[in-house]
This record gives C-alpha cells, sequence and structure tokens, in this order.
C-alpha cells in the first residue's frame, strides 16, 4: 500500500501579501494618497513632523500656515485662552459644566412645550430654591467678573455700597 503524501501549502511572503492587500484596497490607497498629497500641500505634515520631533520650529510653521499678523493675533489669543483654562479648577468646570447642561436641557423643553412665563410667575419663581441658586451662581459670576474688569482698569477702590453688598 501506498504512503500519503504529506502536504504542506507554502506560506506567502510578505511581498505577495502587500501585493494581494493592495489590489483589493486600490481605491481607498487612491483615496489616502489623495488626502496625503493635500496634508503636505498645505504644510499639515510638516507641522505634524516638527511636532513629533520635540516642536523644533514648529511656531514658525504654525505661523506661517495661518497667515502672518492674522496669524500672531491666532497664537496669542489660543495662549491667552490656555492660561485662562489652566486657571480654572476642573472640578469646580465640571460643576457648572452639568448644571449648565441640565440648564439648556430644561430651557429647551420649556421652549418645546412653547411655555411662556408672566409677570406673577417671574415673581413667584423667584421662591423656588433652585432659581435661588442659580440666580446666586449668576450673580456671584457677574461679582467676579465685574471686580476683574475694575482691577484691569486700575480701579482698586470700593465702589460705594461695596461694603454692604461684601457683608
Amino acid at each position: 500500500m501506498a504512503k500519503p503524501l504529506e502536504f504542506i501549502p507554502r506560506q506567502p511572503t510578505a511581498q505577495e501579501k502587500l501585493h494581494s492587500a493592495a489590489e483589493d484596497s486600490t481605491d481607498a490607497l487612491l483615496e489616502g494618497l489623495y488626502v496625503l498629497r493635500q496634508l503636505h500641500e498645505h504644510g499639515v505634515l510638516d507641522v505634524l513632523g516638527k511636532t513629533v520631533r520635540g516642536g523644533e520650529g514648529l511656531i514658525a510653521s504654525l505661523l506661517h500656515i495661518a497667515g502672518g499678523d492674522s496669524g500672531t493675533s491666532i497664537l496669542r489669543n489660543a495662549t491667552e485662552l490656555g492660561k485662562t483654562l489652566a486657571a480654572l479648577d476642573p472640578r469646580e468646570v465640571s460643576i457648572l459644566g452639568n448644571a449648565v447642561t441640565a440648564g439648556v436641557n430644561e430651557g429647551a423643553r420649556h421652549v418645546a412645550a412653547g411655555k411662556g412665563i408672566g409677570l406673577g410667575e417671574l415673581l413667584g419663581v423667584l421662591k423656588d430654591r433652585d432659581v435661588q441658586v442659580a440666580l446666586g451662581a449668576i450673580l456671584a459670576l457677574l461679582k467676579g467678573a465685574g471686580r476683574a474688569l475694575r482691577e484691569a482698569s486700575g480701579e482698586v477702590a470700593q465702589t460705594a455700597n461695596q461694603s454692604e453688598v461684601d457683608r
């Protein structure tokens, strides 16, 4: 009786696998190359490369892309915004963010229902503890902003009623 033959199929090489995958993905590869070309032509790849290499020349590239003086203003504003955000306590931002989200949702439901509010209802709603807390937060925000604006303009003396308010 004959012995069975052992057959072990040959594994494709890496190049054969790549060629097969490229044939299966021709449209995607062409589209990807188009996007890559656009990124290169607009300088985005240069900026990404500089970012990966540790930022050497990154600011100059960003200014060039952003277009001169307007780019400088954009970067300065972004820097100031970053400083402002860094000074905020993330827990407080989270609490206020959740409160704003809940308020927007409640307001949207109110508008969708076509509800309005009259003067009597406005005075009555001031008895609602949720409204009192929200108004307190808004007034504290306005007070803090006003104080910062006065300090920025060089006004440091208290206004006539400031000692009453600070009690």
